[in-house]
């Protein structure tokens, strides 16, 4: 099929090569402008953009598509199809509908679960026990138009949301050429989504990485997979910050709220008598460590507490 391309970070790339390698005609790509990146502040092209021109297809970088310009560019593509891919930009009602076939989104949740940007990790954070991807057909709302195909998966119990997401992204490929295969054969069925059970998936800030210490340590375990690899969970130990990548639940005996436990794992009393192990931390103007190295150099004195 002739497609035109829209995607932008990571997640897309798979997506793409997934188009090229099932010889499908990618006219086109459109993604986000280059941006500053690097103590320097060099600019830098989004990962769609270097696999597109590794293979000499064109690149579109629109500040914005809500332009008469904007559509009368895509339309003289004349594609069948276009697919957005973690794109960034809404499209607007005269884009959607140049396509014979309108446009297809992949999407990282379990529509209409997690309409949004950020759906991978609040459902880590969320403690959700499954997720998946869908295919889209979209229309002018955020995440709202009718399902093409789902396939789920499990979401592991110590899984981060950077680990989840390389999952998916190539979970969603496949998810992808299935859709376009069942277009091309005339099967594809669309379900209208419903607003049962939708949910929001917000972007994240760091102003959600703060511990609450008070919460018991299945929470706060979540907070930290979901918040692994940005903008990652921290608290303050001794004074200064600490950033935590990585949990794990315990069954120790518990003391106060962010109390820190004796021996030579770094465990830390949390909410309903609950414990949780800190296994890779990185202190202020440190660098990244095991929860037992740090401890080895950063020895915590009676009553030790954890703070904000």
């Amino acid at each position: 099929m002739r497609i035109v391309f829209m995607g932008t970070p990571d997640f897309a790339v798979p997506c793409l090569q997934a188009l090229l390698d099932e010889g499908h005609e990618v006219c086109a790509v459109f993604t986000q402008p280059d941006k500053p990146k690097g103590r320097g502040y060099t600019l830098a092209p989004p990962p769609v953009k270097e696999l597109a021109l590794r293979y000499e297809i064109p690149v579109y970088q629109p500040t914005t598509l809500r332009t008469p310009e904007a559509a009368e560019l895509v339309a003289s593509l004349k594609p069948e199809v276009i697919i957005v891919v973690a794109y960034g930009k809404l499209l607007p009602k005269e884009i959607l509908q140049i396509a014979p076939h309108g446009c297809i989104n992949v999407h990282a949740s379990l529509l209409p679960k997690y309409r949004g940007a950020a759906p991978i990790q609040w459902a880590v954070i969320n403690g959700d026990e499954k997720t998946g991807v869908a295919t889209m057909q979209m229309d002018v709302g955020l995440d709202t138009g009718d399902i093409l195909l789902v396939e789920e998966t499990k979401i592991l119990e110590n899984e981060t949301s950077g680990e989840l997401f390389d999952r998916l992204q190539v979970l969603g490929s496949k998810v992808l050429i299935q859709t376009l295969r069942e277009l091309e054969a005339g099967t594809l069925k669309c379900t209208p989504q419903g607003e049962q059970g939708t949910c929001y998936a917000s972007m994240l800030s760091r102003d959600i990485s703060v511990i609450d210490w008070s919460r018991p340590a299945r929470e706060i375990h979540n907070l930290v997979r979901g918040l692994s690899p940005w903008p990652v969970a921290s608290s303050v130990y001794q004074g200064k910050r600490i950033k935590i990548y990585e949990t794990r639940v315990c069954k120790n005996e518990a003391g106060e709220p962010g109390q820190v436990l004796p021996g030579k794992d770094f465990l830390v009393s949390c909410g309903l008598n609950t414990v949780l192990k800190l296994v890779t931390v990185q202190y202020e103007g440190g660098k990244r460590m095991g929860g037992t190295d740090f401890l080895r150099g950063h020895p915590a004195q009676p009553e030790t507490k954890m703070g904000c």
